[in-house]
Formats: structure tokens, C-alpha cells, sequence
């Protein structure tokens, strides 16, 4: 049962009803224990002074908050009846108290708020029951408090001594709680835990938790010792050691690195600018201890100042005949960008101190653009660096990292040319077009200085903080397209287009270069394995669609791994591989030609377009149904095509009448247009021709010659304006079998560019104005004998094509 009488057995103490409230701040008081306390504000000085008059007792209650007047919400319920045991002023008007805490008590309620709190208050009764697991709780608790006085430093061992001689389970918790580290909200818990047991199982938690800290503490703390004694051992050591080697006229192993710096900084030639900072910076390696974070920094520094190569260049080899064997012999055709590097070393020849190139292959993917930057080191006897750009969205990959950083490295620049060995390799920048940009910088921002040749003989990387000279190598970026190129960028390079490749090109391509390539790559012998040409040339045709030679080469390498197996496996010993074996090794054709295996029809226009793997064919077609003048165009085309496609149908219906249309067939019916492959974004005003002509046809329900290929944009008044890309538009037509190419007249100037067996092969009709594209492209008779009322049937169709042609 619990006991209602004061638990030491003794009379309860006199509380007064009422008694004045003194604010206490980040503390509790417990009863029986003795606290210090200084009281500076005016008022709680008079309230004590009143308090000494009377009962000499104030109920001392802690604040929530930490304000310098707590008002009585801003206080806790509970607090403790302390009695004033001595008092002392001090010379400032403040008062140095002693109180001791009497009993817990209750704030009833408040009776007075100025000058100073005063409250009624009740005395609030403990439970206390001695049993057996409260007395084994107090013991834990005093061994606890054992162990923390010993390991803390702040706690006397008086204080256990103290602690042992409380017999009452409800005072030693106080006490304990009284001594150690703990927060005002949960001294305050303590505080309010009026069962006994609940007070030390609180206690207990509190006790575990201050224990482990001390451990964490007095563990860091012995290890720190231990490695200061260490480290002091190994100084003392070091010193010794110094003291031997100089009775020895030995030189340490610090000594003798900053003396082969030294020497590195005098043997490699850097200039003036560069040595002062490489001479500071080894004079505070010098002075600083090797254990110092420093050391490591300003030692990786030197190292790349010294082994980056100032005055180290390779040797130019001259001989103009040997390096175009050597372009030859790695690249067919491609003849601008050999005539330029051949052009460069002739001007080198006779100029010595030049300043090296920055060029810029633009070309799809697949023409050799990368290789070829390879073949130009070897033919120029320079080394080769490469660095893919494609994704980079770091200014400091270029520029690279400040020294502060940790980890800081040269950029991209400094450290192929310190790859390279030398200060004038062929260095390729590959995919210049793909570079991106976000919060870090721009890169292609800071390769303007490393591309400009008035600004590169001093660039300054980031990390190394000092001028290096990049004039004397030979930049190369590649590109796929030059639209996406920072414009500034592209203003300080020299754009050489590497167009895709014409059959015949691609063909001699596979013979003298692929397929030796790929034999060799499989261990096949010469005599092993043999494709004849019209293999080669339906491999081209049927299994590749492309300006580069990438997805031939795959299909060779399919064929030498088939047949590779086959010798393998014993079968055979050699194979020759013609036309008809294709299906078997590379299963059925993947393309086929579109315009000769198709015939003409009303409404279906072949045009020419750009794209950025080479040119290709493609096909606008028109259809009418009745509707009320609509116009649908449908295959994701880009706005300025749409645009083209709304010019087109203005111009169509303008001349209408010409072509026997009623007015007011426009009002009465709807016109789509769809340009295939759907899934493909498509752009661009050059199918404008392409569009009027599938448009006029469907109207007039007149065929189209499939065989006559057209590009060309156009105006409201029907004229045919330039176009770009003309080379890859005729390239794809030759490849698909087209006759003839309508073209705008502004571009038949730019015909030269195109090879002379393809200008052979195909009939270009130069136009200005879109009825002369109507009047070679639409057959003037319209329909087959087959036909009726407009509609041209299969049967019909095709021997009107026959007739038509």
C-alpha cells in the first residue's frame, strides 16, 4: 500500500499557501538539495527581501522558455518549496542566494503578477513502496553513478561518498539527478515523477546514456594520446635519423625529391612565368613537413608542371608524296581534306614557325571523320590524342579544377597534351555538336580560347594557373551537324564537309579496305574467303541504308563469322560468296528500291531530303475526299514544312483553272497530306515542290513520274527557290534508283561538288518557277486506257506508266 506520511518517516515540513514564485532558468531544484543562485533583476531582489521578512521560503519553479520575465504561462506546474538558508548582496545591488529545496509542490493557481509572481500552492505526495525491485533499481543506479564519477571529470569522488550515505531510494534519486548532465525537460520529467519507482526507471535511462558518452569520450580521447605519442616517437626518430645522416654526409629521402624537382624544373625548358611559380611553389614544398595536408597538393602540382612537355616537340615529316600514300591508303576519296592537310604541309615546308590548323570535319555518322584524324597524325609522323566531347556539360573537364579543390586535376587540354609527350600532336575533339550546358558552364565557351589561334599560344588551364602554348597543335573537332555548334565556336574553325558515300565509293570501300579488315579480325586467310563484287554491291543496296559504311562493315563482319564457323566446324576449307548466298548468311533484304519496284501513281511525289546520317527519298502523297476545304497533314512535320505544305495548296489553288478544276471543288472537299515514315520528325522547306506536285496530281487525278526526283522550295507565286544539302539529296536519289532530279536553277552551280559517273547517270532538269516542275513531273495525259471516271486501277495504272514514260 503506498504511504500517505512523509517518506523519510519524519514530520512533513511547513509549506506556507502561498508563497512567492522566483523564476528559475535552465535548472531545477530537488528537495533536500542545496543550490547557488544569483539574482540580479530589481523586482525578484525585493521579493526576496519580503520572503526573508516572513517564512524565508520562495517556490522556486523552472521556465519553458528562456525569457528575461516568465510570465506565469510561460512556467511549469510543478516546482519545489525552497527554503532561503542564506543570503548575500553584492555591490552592484545583486544577491547571491543558498536555498535548499523543502518539498515538491503544485502552482494552484497565480494571486499576484506585479512587482513580482505570487501564487497559492499545494504540497504534492510521493508514492513510495519499498519492495524489492525499487531497492535493486537504487543500487543500479548508485553503481551507474559510480562508474560516471569515476570516468567524469567534472564530478569529485566526494559525491559518491555522499551518494552511498542516502538510504531513501526517492532522495538518491534526486540527488543523483541533481549531479549529472541532463536537459531541463528531462530534470523537469524527474521532477514530476511522483512514483518513486517511475523516477528511477527514468533515472536509469538517463544514467546509461551519460555513461555511454563518457566511454565515446575517454575512447577518442586514448586514442588521440596514443597517436600523439606516436607521432611525437616518430619525430624524434626522424630527427635522430637527420642527426646520423649528416655525421654520415647522407641526404634524406625528402631532400633528395625536392633536389630531382629541381632538376626536372631546370631540364624541361618551361618558360619564365611557368619556372618562377614552379621554383615558389618547390621553395614552400621545402619548408613544409611531409605529415602536412599540403605537402601531397603542392608535390602533385610540380609533378604535372614538370612532366608536361614545353619544348618538347615531334619532328614533321615533310615528304608531301609519302603523306598522301599514307591518306590514300587509309581513306578512299575524301579529296578536300587530304588536298588541305597536303596543302598544310607544303605551306610547313616552307614556313617553319606555323601555326597549327583547327579544322572541322562536318559529315554523318559512319564516313571516317575520327579515323581520319588518326591517318593524318600518322601521315604527318605526330602523335594522336583524342578526347570524346559528346555530353559534356563541365566547364572544368576543359579548364580543369582550381588547386583549393580536393582532387583537382588539369583539364581535358593538359592532360592529353601531357599523354601526347609532345606540344604539337594532332589532338581530335570528338562530337563538338554534342556538348551541353547547365549550372557548372559551358564548355564550348571555354574551348574558344583553346580553338582561337590569336588566344592559344597562352591558355590558361584552371589547375596549373600558368600560360601554356597550344599554338603548334593541330586541332580537329568532328561533327555530325554544324547547326548544333556554339556560333562562335564554329566561327574560329575551318569547316571542311565530309559528304556521305556513293555506291560506287562505298564499293571500292568494302573491297580494299573493309573486307581485308574483317578477314584479318576473324583469322581468315586470303584464299579463304572471296565476295564477288555484285555480293558486295546487293549487300550495299538491300541489307545497308546509309551515308557512312558503319552498317556494311557490321554485315561483313556477319558473313567472315558465318564462314569462319563453317571452316571451324570442318565443313568446308574456303567460300565464295555471290549474290544469292546473301539470304542464307544475312537472312532477307532489309530495303529495297522504292521508285524502280513501284509504279507511278496519282497523287504520290518523290522528293529528296536531308538528314543528318546523309540524304534519303522520300515520299509526299496527296489524297482527295469530299469535306469542306480542309487541310490535314499528317507525319509529324515540323512547323516551317507545314507552312510549305499551306504555301503549296495556295499556289495550287491559284492555278487551278488551268487544269480544268472547278472553283468550287476546294469547298467541297478535304485534301491530306501525309509524308511516310510517321515516327519520324521531319523538317525543312525543300519539299515545297515535292508537295505542290502530290497535291496538283491528286486534284487533277494525273500520275506522277515515280522515276523523277525533285527538291526545291516554294513561293506563293509558284517560284523555285535555292536549297542546301544538294549533294546528299542526289547521292540518295542515285542510290534509289531515281533518273531524273528536278533541282532549283540558283543550285546547279554547286553540281561540280557531285561525282562525274552520278552526273552521268541521272538527268537534272534546272527549274525556276513550279510549272516546269508540273510539266516534267505530272504525265500530261493523265490516265491509262484502263481508267475510269478519275480512278486509276492497278492494271491500268501500270500500263499507263509503260505509255507514260
Amino acid at each position: 500500500m503506498p504511504n500517505n506520511h512523509h517518506p523519510s518517516g519524519m514530520q512533513e515540513p511547513y509549506v506556507p499557501e502561498v508563497l512567492p514564485v522566483l523564476p528559475l532558468k535552465d535548472t531545477v531544484i530537488y528537495p533536500h538539495i542545496i543550490v547557488p543562485l544569483l539574482v540580479t533583476r530589481e523586482e525578484l531582489v525585493k521579493m526576496i527581501d519580503e520572503a526573508l521578512t516572513s517564512d524565508r521560503m520562495v517556490a522556486a519553479v523552472a521556465a519553458r522558455e528562456e525569457v528575461e520575465d516568465p510570465q506565469p504561462e510561460q512556467l511549469y506546474q510543478v516546482g519545489t518549496a525552497a527554503a532561503i538558508i542564506r543570503m548575500l548582496k553584492l555591490p552592484d545591488g545583486s544577491m547571491q542566494l543558498f536555498v535548499q529545496g523543502v518539498h515538491r509542490i503544485r502552482i494552484v493557481d497565480y494571486v499576484q503578477t506585479h512587482p513580482f509572481l505570487k501564487a497559492r500552492v499545494e504540497k504534492v505526495r510521493e508514492k513510495v513502496e519499498r519492495t524489492i525491485e525499487v531497492e535493486g533499481l537504487a543500487r543500479n543506479i548508485l553503481a551507474q553513478f559510480k562508474n560516471i564519477v569515476q570516468m567524469a571529470p567534472y564530478l569529485p569522488n566526494e559525491i559518491f561518498i555522499a551518494a552511498m550515505n542516502i538510504s531513501e531510494p526517492h532522495n538518491l534519486a534526486d540527488f543523483i539527478a541533481s549531479n549529472i548532465n541532463l536537459s531541463l525537460e528531462e530534470k523537469q520529467e524527474l521532477l514530476e515523477a511522483l512514483d518513486v519507482k517511475e523516477r528511477l526507471e527514468k533515472l536509469t535511462i538517463y544514467l546509461n546514456r551519460e555513461l555511454e558518452i563518457l566511454e565515446i569520450g575517454s575512447k577518442i580521447q586514448s586514442q588521440i594520446q596514443t597517436e600523439m605519442s606516436k607521432s611525437q616517437r616518430e619525430y624524434w626518430l626522424r630527427e635522430q635519423l637527420k642527426a646520423i645522416q649528416k655525421e654520415l654526409g647522407e641526404i634524406d629521402e625528402r631532400t633528395m625529391e625536392i633536389n630531382e624537382f629541381r632538376e626536372k624544373i631546370e631540364k624541361s625548358g618551361m618558360p619564365e612565368e611557368a619556372r618562377k611559380e614552379a621554383e615558389r611553389e618547390l621553395d614552400r614544398l621545402a619548408k613544409m613537413p611531409v605529415a602536412a595536408a599540403e605537402y601531397t597538393v603542392a608535390r602533385t602540382y610540380l609533378e604535372w608542371l614538370t612532366s608536361l612537355p614545353w619544348n618538347v616537340s615531334t619532328e614533321d615529316n615533310l615528304d608531301i608524296e609519302r603523306a598522301r600514300k599514307i591518306l590514300d591508303e587509309d581513306h578512299y576519296d575524301l579529296e578536300k581534306v587530304k588536298d588541305r592537310i597536303l596543302e598544310y604541309l607544303a605551306v610547313r615546308k616552307l614556313k617553319q614557325n606555323m601555326k597549327g590548323p583547327i579544322l572541322c570535319f562536318v559529315g554523318p555518322p559512319g564516313v571516317g571523320k575520327t579515323s581520319l584524324g588518326q591517318s593524318i597524325a600518322r601521315a604527318l609522323g605526330r602523335k594522336f590524342v583524342r578526347v570524346s566531347l559528346g555530353g559534356m556539360h563541365d566547364e572544368a573537364e576543359i579548364r580543369g579544377h582550381r588547386r583549393t579543390y580536393i582532387g583537382a586535376l588539369p583539364g581535358r587540354i593538359i592532360q592529353g597534351i601531357r599523354k601526347a609527350g609532345s606540344n604539337n600532336p594532332v589532338f581530335m575533339l570528338d562530337e563538338v555538336d554534342k556538348i551541353g550546358a547547365d549550372f557548372r558552364g559551358d564548355p564550348a565557351a571555354a574551348l574558344l580560347e583553346v580553338l582561337d589561334p590569336e588566344q592559344n599560344h597562352s591558355f590558361s588551364d584552371h589547375y596549373l594557373d600558368v600560360p601554356f602554348d597550344l599554338s603548334k597543335v593541330m586541332f580537329i573537332t568532328t561533327a555530325n551537324t554544324s547547326v548544333t555548334i556554339h556560333p562562335a565556336l564554329l566561327d574560329r574553325m575551318e569547316v571542311l564537309e565530309l559528304p556521305g558515300y556513293t555506291e560506287v565509293e562505298k564499293l571500292h570501300i568494302a573491297r580494299d579496305h573493309l573486307l581485308p579488315r574483317q578477314m584479318e579480325a576473324h583469322g581468315l586467310k586470303k584464299n579463304q574467303l572471296t565476295i564477288t563484287e555484285g555480293a558486295l554491291r546487293a549487300i550495299i543496296r538491300n541489307y545497308t541504308r546509309e551515308a557512312g559504311v558503319r552498317n556494311l562493315d557490321r554485315e561483313i563482319a556477319t558473313i567472315c563469322r558465318k564462314v569462319a564457323k563453317e571452316i571451324a566446324m570442318g565443313k568446308r576449307k574456303s567460300k565464295k560468296v555471290r549474290e544469292q548466298d546473301l539470304h542464307d548468311l544475312l537472312g532477307p533484304p532489309k530495303y529495297r528500291f522504292e521508285v524502280l519496284e513501284e509504279e507511278d501513281e496519282v497523287g504520290v511525289a518523290t522528293g529528296l531530303a536531308w538528314t543528318e546520317s546523309g540524304g534519303d527519298v522520300l515520299f509526299v502523297e496527296a489524297q482527295v475526299m469530299p469535306g469542306e476545304g480542309n487541310l490535314i497533314l499528317t507525319g509529324k512535320l515540323g512547323e516551317v514544312m507545314q507552312e510549305s505544305a499551306r504555301a503549296a495548296l495556295s499556289y495550287v489553288r491559284s492555278v487551278a483553272d488551268r487544269y480544268g478544276v472547278d472553283p468550287e471543288f476546294f469547298k467541297k472537299h478535304d485534301l491530306h497530306i501525309h509524308v511516310p515514315a510517321g515516327a519520324i520528325p521531319k523538317d525543312g522547306p525543300s519539299a515545297g515542290v515535292t508537295m505542290a506536285t502530290a497535291l496538283l496530281s491528286a486534284i487533277t487525278r494525273r500520275k506522277v513520274r515515280k522515276e523523277v526526283g525533285m527538291t526545291g522550295e516554294i513561293t506563293l507565286r509558284g517560284k523555285v527557290l535555292p536549297i542546301g544539302g544538294l549533294k546528299e539529296k542526289v547521292l540518295a536519289a542515285h542510290r534509289a534508283g531515281v533518273k531524273e532530279v528536278i533541282i532549283p536553277e540558283e543550285n546547279m552551280k554547286f553540281l561540280e561538288e557531285i561525282p562525274e559517273f552520278i552526273r552521268k547517270d541521272l538527268k537534272f532538269v534546272p527549274v525556276r518557277h513550279i510549272d516546269e516542275v508540273f510539266q516534267v513531273a505530272i504525265h500530261p495525259d493523265g490516265q491509262g486506257p484502263n481508267c475510269e471516271a478519275g480512278v486509276g486501277g492497278p492494271a491500268g495504272e501500270a500500263k499507263n506508266r509503260k505509255k507514260g514514260s
